[in-house]
């Protein structure tokens, strides 16, 4: 059997330090996993179990990167987050087991075109617009679970030409790592190559055009990329 038209080239994340390259298989997300983001937003943490949403794979783009300022939305906003990286697939995945299905972490940010998420809460209409665009994925280099650990304190942070936008704590998370495994492999049977960005704490705001953004998360790496003016 041959392919009626060329294969689009695989998503990939560079690994640190090292020539290879983590294949990329889907992007998951969690929705509002920091409590002061939750009641940003509107919500009542207290209330919400774990929710997700995904992105296309080849939405990753790599850190230094110049992106194109992105289509059809005038209010851009950045959330930072810690990425896991899935090295062992499986479903129904216990918690006490959870980080052994994870290869390492990065750096990510979900971008969100805030506008066109409005319109789609607003009208009960799923989040892809707004969630889902091109480039909307950057992430650092992943770093081997084996290598660091699996990160569970740490600041994380981003800053948009230079001036603080977002700061806290992975002991913020509503849900850790390996509770957010487990919740998602109960909807979904994870697979090598799948990659969760854990959710972003408060301070989400608009950049624009011609912006820097730089962030990080102790022990992990940093991630900087930049709109084109």
């Amino acid at each position: 059997m041959s392919l009626v038209i060329p294969q689009p080239p695989q998503a990939t994340v560079p690994v640190a330090g090292s020539p290879d390259s983590f294949p990329v298989h889907r992007i998951y997300c969690v929705g509002r996993n920091y409590a002061a983001h939750a009641r940003e937003m509107g919500s009542d943490p207290d209330r919400e179990p774990p929710f997700f949403f995904t992105k296309p794979a080849d939405a990753v783009v790599f850190d230094g990167a110049t992106l194109p300022f992105p289509s059809a939305t005038a209010d851009l906003h950045h959330e930072i987050e810690l990425v896991a990286a899935i090295g062992t697939g499986g479903s129904d995945i216990p918690v006490d087991r959870a980080l052994e299905h994870v290869w390492g972490y990065a750096v990510g940010l979900d971008m969100t075109r805030r506008d066109l998420q409005q319109v789609a809460k607003d009208t009960r209409r799923p989040w892809d617009a707004g969630k889902a665009f091109d480039r909307s994925a950057p992430i650092s280099p992943l770093v081997p679970a084996s290598e660091i650990g699996h990160p569970n304190t740490g600041r994380i942070w981003v800053d948009v030409n230079g001036e603080k936008r977002q700061e806290s704590d992975l002991t913020h998370l509503i849900w850790d790592v390996a509770e957010t495994v487990a919740h998602l492999s109960a909807l979904f049977e994870l697979v090598p190559g799948d990659l969760i960005y854990t959710g972003t704490p408060e301070g989400v705001a608009a950049v624009g055009a011609g912006d820097t953004l730089s962030g990080g998360v102790e022990g992990v790496g940093t991630l900087t990329i930049t709109y084109a003016a």
